[in-house]
């Protein structure tokens, strides 16, 4: 049992780190006015992360996973990152996010 949390960990701890490289690309790209196809690609990965956390009732359906196999209350039981960083991981990434979107309408309009 200890075994499937330590893999959903190491997954989901993962995909993590895949976002926030397309996230901070996306702000590099809007920052550098490199409105590419990697924006495009990365506001598709965004959107599609959003539907899905829309569809699991805003959890990551690996931590739905991952509740199976823990019953710790804290916000990292789940993830490799600090406590801190696990609880307000949606409030820090939606709002860099809300930012890229506002600098590439900006980009788009100028």
């Amino acid at each position: 049992m200890k075994d499937k949390l330590i893999l959903i960990k190491i997954v989901h701890t993962m995909i993590w780190l895949f976002f926030n490289l397309v996230i901070f690309y996306m702000l590099y790209a809007v920052i550098a006015d490199k409105l590419d196809k990697w924006l495009w690609i990365g506001y598709g990965l965004i959107i599609m992360e959003g539907i899905i956390l829309v569809a699991f009732k805003f959890f990551c359906p690996l931590t739905i996973l991952a509740r199976k196999y823990s019953n710790s209350t804290k916000d990292n039981f789940d993830i490799y990152l600090p406590n801190w960083l696990a609880k307000y991981t949606k409030l820090i990434y939606s709002g860099i996010v809300a930012i890229i979107l506002l600098i590439t309408i900006y980009r788009l309009l100028d």
